[in-house]
């Protein structure tokens, strides 16, 4: 007796074609090894303050590092210059500004979780992660094989 219903598609037809072309998978960099940071860039010959250039080290040494084009280098330069002057500002309503531009550009390179979620990458969990992820106590129950027969613990009481 023949199959009901149309044949399956063939399997080169049965794939998605609706996957964003951003997604990633983002690998850590190897324990021990270190991406070296391109030059920050200096057009104006600023004197950087010491929480840029440590921001400028850890975005360059993230995961999202390597998703990034040369041509990247000139906006993260930009939002260097942004980051800078709000770690030297003074005025309240200037570093709310300036915070407020910084969340902004952020966005576009991926730099919260947030806006990795929007790109559609996902950070790999490594052993490491999950040995250092917090067990919760539900999850143990959950792979804790049954203890027997719960029935087994009632007795006649005369």
């Amino acid at each position: 007796m023949a199959g009901r219903g149309p044949a399956p598609k063939p399997e080169h037809l049965r794939q998605r074609r609706n996957r964003k072309s951003t997604a990633a998978t983002l690998e850590m960099p190897p324990e021990g090894e270190r991406r070296r940071a391109p030059t920050l860039p200096n057009p104006d010959g600023r004197k950087w303050h010491r929480l840029t250039r440590a921001w400028w080290r850890r975005v360059w040494q993230s995961p999202m590092a390597s998703e990034y084009l040369p041509t990247d280098v000139d906006g993260l330069a930009r939002l260097a210059v942004l980051v800078d002057d709000y770690h030297k500002a003074d005025n309240p309503k200037l570093r709310k500004e300036l915070l407020q531009e910084i969340r902004l550009q952020e966005a576009r390179f991926g730099l919260s979780p947030v806006d990795r979620a929007r790109l559609h990458w996902e950070i790999a969990k490594g052993e490491e992660a999950e040995r250092k992820r917090p067990h919760r106590p539900a999850e143990e129950a959950q792979q804790q094989p049954p203890a027997g027969d719960p029935r087994a613990l009632l007795r006649v009481v005369k």
